[in-house]
């Protein structure tokens, strides 16, 4: 038989093979099933999947509430310098490398390191960890917007007078701060006064306690509403891909038409301009201070969503000759660009609403919560149609926190169901494992919902998904790529995907940059580390402050853990045993299936110890034969 035939009988033989059954979970076949194979995976179906799901996922609240803060607070111009040292030297190095990796490898984000550096595996875990307690409070803030735009159905925004219940005598409504006599009549009766949209917050939302050592009961409104949302995170993604890649179409793209709207009202509003002067004008002495540099970093790796396992997991789902390096360079322009607008959109809604209090900007600016729940409702109650204002608004926020929610709840189940996949692939199984996992995120996201839920909240923002347990993961997944695995078999693995070798920048960043950017900055976090406070009033116990270590740390201690528990099960010499757990595993890390080698490498699949393993046995002339 001619050489040119019988490739094209394997080529159709693998076609064949990879080709899924329909009307079954994602990468179920019956055919495996019956021969004990792992079920094959799922791809996206189309470039565009892949992309909006990526742009859902890392273009989220803190894009909106969080980006514009720091920059008014760290020197306004001048913080974009450190911020575009730790964007090119730190976040999209590490963004396009998950990426990459789970491209490269097919797996989540545990499996992957275990095919490519198993001594290193505990990445995988503390990736994990963290993204499951992310998960378990990020959803609490859809929750509270939630409730936010029911509330906003009403002829009269409840919180623009103080004449509902839950308002006490302190409550005085924000015009009076224009009127100077009655300001001054006011402030003669030495009350600590509070705005309506404060009390609407604290009292009737929240109805928050004193402390976290008095939880109190569950409010069942909030309770609603947090399982709203976990039911609709659930539909988006049981599909897996399938779902997912189509439901971002939307909920990926309107969040920038709403933006674009909030935008134009914002630059058109009297006092706009003012509010952009604040938020731009340059401090350059800022720059001395090394908590701008810390803001800088740790706002990098959170807007990027990396060190969490979902980009990863995300990537597993390309065709292995996709062009992601080119994808990556563009999400990140999209990611960092949508941060700069979201600025203009939000400070020149705080410079209108400074005008109309007559009070300093400085005065007005929030960040985080206080900025999507106090300052920006309290701004459209002085605009013409408040209502309408904020139900756009609402809608942005649910939206925006919505797709990042359920990407990296898709990028927890592939990792979890790829450590299982002869199991948990099967049938209707991997729809009852994510409905398990919801519902125990859910019950867990109760104690947030109390009345000292905020607390509770808090402790998880401030310590489980922290800045410092991203750069730990971050630090250690160059450290395995580019020194363990090694960098150039990295590059080679990436040419043999893409066609070509990117920029050297991005090597030079996974072998020096990135790891001394994040040791710098993982160090002067500890050593600038402030101990919690709410409001920066209340102080938390101690024994509070011990439990929000134990979670930043239940993901740090997983990295050496597994390097100890690697070594211990191997055998040999010390040095042979941390070569053997060093490896990739015998075949090599590359997925790159049979019908994309040439002739020549069609037995022997890309291997960075240059030991021709075999990923997958060619099949025998027998098997040919019997295909003809």
């Amino acid at each position: 038989m001619a050489q040119k035939e019988k490739l094209q009988c394997l080529k159709d033989f693998h076609k064949d093979t990879l080709k899924p059954s329909p009307g079954k979970s994602p990468g179920t076949r019956p055919e495996d099933e019956a021969e004990g194979k792992h079920p094959q995976r799922e791809k996206w179906a189309s470039k565009l999947d892949f992309v909006l799901s990526v742009a859902g996922g890392f273009v989220g609240l803190g894009n909106v509430w969080r980006f514009p803060y720091l920059c008014y607070k760290n020197g306004g111009g001048a913080f974009l310098i450190p911020y575009f040292i730790f964007l090119f030297g730190g976040g999209l190095p590490v963004f396009f490398l998950e990426v990459a990796l789970g491209q490269f490898t097919s797996e989540g984000g545990i499996t992957c390191w275990e095919k490519l550096c198993p001594i290193f595996t505990g990445i995988g875990y503390a990736s994990i960890v963290i993204v499951s307690l992310l998960n378990i409070y990020y959803i609490v803030i859809l929750a509270w917007g939630l409730y936010y735009l029911c509330q906003c159905f009403r002829t009269e925004l409840p919180w623009a007078k103080c004449n509902q219940p839950w308002n006490t005598d302190r409550c005085i409504e924000d015009t009076v701060r224009k009127n100077k006599s009655l300001w001054m009549a006011a402030n003669a009766s030495n009350l600590n006064f509070t705005s309506p949209v404060t009390e609407f917050w604290e009292h009737n939302v929240l109805g928050i306690t004193n402390g976290i050592e008095d939880i109190g009961p569950v409010k069942w409104d909030l309770a609603l509403c947090l399982l709203v949302v976990w039911v609709v995170c659930f539909f988006c993604i049981w599909k897996g891909v399938k779902s997912t890649g189509k439901v971002v179409y939307f909920t990926a793209t309107f969040p920038f038409v709403m933006l674009i709207v909030l935008l134009i009202r914002g630059v058109t509003l009297p006092g706009a301009s003012q509010g952009i002067k604040f938020y731009l004008y340059p401090d350059l002495a800022r720059l001395k201070d090394p908590e701008v540099w810390i803001d800088a970093g740790t706002q990098i790796f959170f807007s990027y969503a990396i060190c969490l396992g979902a980009m990863t997991s995300l990537g597993s789902y390309n065709k292995y000759k996709y062009n992601c390096y080119r994808d990556c360079l563009l999400l990140g322009a999209l990611n960092s660009g949508t941060s700069f607008v979201s600025g203009f959109a939000i400070f020149s809604v705080l410079g209108f609403m400074a005008q109309e209090q007559g009070v300093d900007i400085a005065d007005v600016a929030e960040s985080g919560p206080g900025l999507a729940f106090i300052a920006y409702p309290k701004a459209v109650t002085m605009m013409p149609f408040p209502t309408l204002w904020a139900i756009l608004f609402f809608i942005m926020l649910l939206l925006l926190g919505l797709d990042s929610q359920f990407v990296e709840v898709e990028g927890q189940i592939t990792s979890l169901v790829d450590l299982y996949p002869s199991f948990l692939r099967k049938g209707y199984r991997r729809e009852v494992f994510i409905a398990i996992l919801c519902c125990i995120s859910y019950l867990l996201g109760l104690t947030m919902v109390t009345k000292g839920g905020m607390y509770v909240f808090q402790l998880f923002d401030y310590y489980a998904a922290s800045g410092v347990c991203l750069l730990w993961v971050a630090f250690f997944e160059c450290i395995a790529v580019a020194w363990v695995y090694g960098v150039d078999n990295f590059y080679d693995a990436l040419e043999d995907m893409m066609g070509y070798r990117p920029n050297a920048w991005m090597k030079w960043s996974w072998t020096v940059i990135t790891p001394l950017l994040c040791m710098g900055c993982f160090i002067f976090s500890l050593v600038k580390y402030k101990p919690l406070t709410y409001n920066k009033v209340y102080e938390y116990p101690d024994w509070a402050v011990g439990i929000g270590w134990t979670l930043a740390l239940t993901s740090m201690i997983c990295i050496p853990m597994v390097v100890v528990i690697k070594i211990i099960r191997s055998d040999g010499p010390l040095i042979e045993r941390i070569k053997a757990v060093a490896a990739p595993v015998r075949g090599g890390a590359s997925s790159r299936p049979a019908d994309h080698r040439s002739p020549k490498e069609l037995t022997y699949p890309l291997d960075p110890n240059g030991n021709k393993g075999l990923l997958m046995k060619a099949p025998t002339h027998t098997i040919v034969e019997t295909m003809m």
